[in-house]
């Protein structure tokens, strides 16, 4: 019944604005005042074009204050409403030196819609989210123009008095337009606070990067918290009437995000503990490179040839991962390499180790060191090991050493020893044999 006689306001309430505009369109004055219109928006038309076009904003602004150049870039991209907005008032004031304030009441209107889109593109230049401009802008936009037809406060009654109750909650359209756009601007104001407070955490040089990202992510997920806490409370709503959404938000979790949650957990033990941080080189699995992002579910590992790995958190929880700047960016390098039993293993040691030593990027004051592993029967092995200062592009070193290592038993007539084969051919009068060798 309730319900009824609301949809029997809202219907009287259109039907009496049907009428009102019916009245003003029998109205001779009414097409003289639209074609005032028409004509003043091709002359605005006309002098925003040209405005856009005599003015170069990259050169004649330069050195001016940024508030100064957003009010004259603003200004220029508006020029045609501005244009429109005087042109308009100065038809009304024409009308009104000549006939009744009534037969010119539409210019009025649009003069005042004009300026209220001026002075709203003015308000939101400072956002740079378009999507949020948009929203912001025609919604100011709508309010401004119902409150300039005088229809600003039966609009809110109508749009209040439909509802729908859902658990002790009462929902109206007003309620949810509300919620939209106070939600929207709160989330705006809130990347904006969280950006600045970024900027200053990561400026910050008494914070392991570790700690940096933790308080980043945790500073975000609270202003977020607090932002949608204060548009509900703004607008009306009792958090206590949520309790009926948290029950299926929890089975949700349970069920459906069980991996979400847990990869989110993960990440933030990884931050807390400081096993890994932005700028390690790991290695995870099959996957190597260095850590050059931390996120809320993953983090992503460059693996140097243009791949990026996304990881999962809880992969680094629950597997093994060797991270090569744990404690100390010092890495041993390890080349193996043999040789034949007809070179002196005293002489291929000191070979190998002034090789290593000469590396631009070995440590100077860790001595390389060279052993002889294993006798084989295809010769002796050994095994060269160095110190470098960083393990990034340590295959590359690796390479090096032995290049230069070749060179040097090439010089000494030292060989590096290759299986050989022998195959006898028995047959004919005396046996033949054959001695084949096989390169690796």
């Amino acid at each position: 019944m309730e319900l009824d006689v609301k949809l029997n306001e809202i219907y009287e309430m259109l039907l009496a604005a049907t009428r009102s505009v019916g009245a003003e369109i029998t109205s001779p004055w009414f097409y003289f005042q639209l074609g005032l219109i028409i004509a003043g928006a091709g002359i605005a038309y006309a002098i925003g074009a040209t405005v856009r076009a005599r003015v170069d904003l990259s050169t004649t602004s330069t050195g001016w204050p940024a508030p100064l150049r957003l009010l004259r870039r603003v200004m220029v991209g508006s020029a045609s409403t501005a244009a429109f907005a005087v042109v308009m008032m100065a038809a009304r004031g024409g009308m009104l030196a000549w006939t009744w304030p009534s037969r010119s009441y539409l210019l009025a209107v649009c003069a005042k819609l004009a300026l209220a889109w001026l002075v709203i593109r003015l308000v939101t230049s400072v956002i740079r989210n378009g999507f949020l401009v948009r929203l912001v802008s025609l919604s100011a936009w709508c309010v401004a123009a119902l409150s300039i037809l005088g229809q600003l406060e039966q609009t809110i009654e109508a749009l209040d008095s439909v509802s729908v109750v859902v658990g002790g909650l009462r929902l109206t359209p007003l309620l949810l337009i509300k919620l939209v756009v106070l939600l929207a601007i709160a989330l705006w104001l809130t990347n904006v606070a969280s950006k600045f407070l970024e900027g200053r955490i990561a400026q910050s040089r008494d914070l392991t990067p570790s700690i940096q990202v933790l308080l980043i992510k945790l500073v975000r997920v609270a202003l977020m918290i607090f932002a949608v806490t204060v548009v509900m409370s703004a607008v009306g709503i009792n958090l206590s009437a949520l309790a009926i959404f948290s029950g299926a938000a929890g089975v949700g979790i349970g069920f459906g995000l069980q991996k979400i949650v847990a990869n989110f957990i993960s990440g933030v033990i990884l931050l807390a503990d400081k096993s890994v941080k932005p700028g390690d080189l790991v290695t995870i699995g099959d996957s190597f490179g260095r850590i050059s992002a931390m996120n809320t579910r993953y983090i992503s590992v460059s693996a140097g040839d243009g791949r990026e790995f996304l990881i999962p958190n809880e992969d680094l929880v629950t597997q093994k991962v060797v991270n090569w700047t744990y404690t100390d960016k010092n890495t041993m390098v390890k080349v193996n390499f043999g040789t034949n039993y007809d070179a002196d293993p005293r002489l291929v040691c000191k070979l190998a180790a002034d090789v290593a030593a000469a590396v631009p990027r070995a440590i100077k004051h860790k001595t390389p060191s060279c052993l002889l592993t294993e006798f084989t029967e295809a010769g002796m092995k050994f095994s060269l090991t160095f110190w470098i200062a960083d393990p990034d592009g340590m295959d590359r070193v690796r390479s090096d050493v032995m290049l230069t290592l070749w060179e040097a038993f090439k010089r000494e007539g030292i060989r590096v020893p290759y299986p050989v084969r022998e195959i006898r051919i028995r047959g004919g009068a005396l046996p033949v044999e054959t001695v084949v060798e096989v390169a690796p």
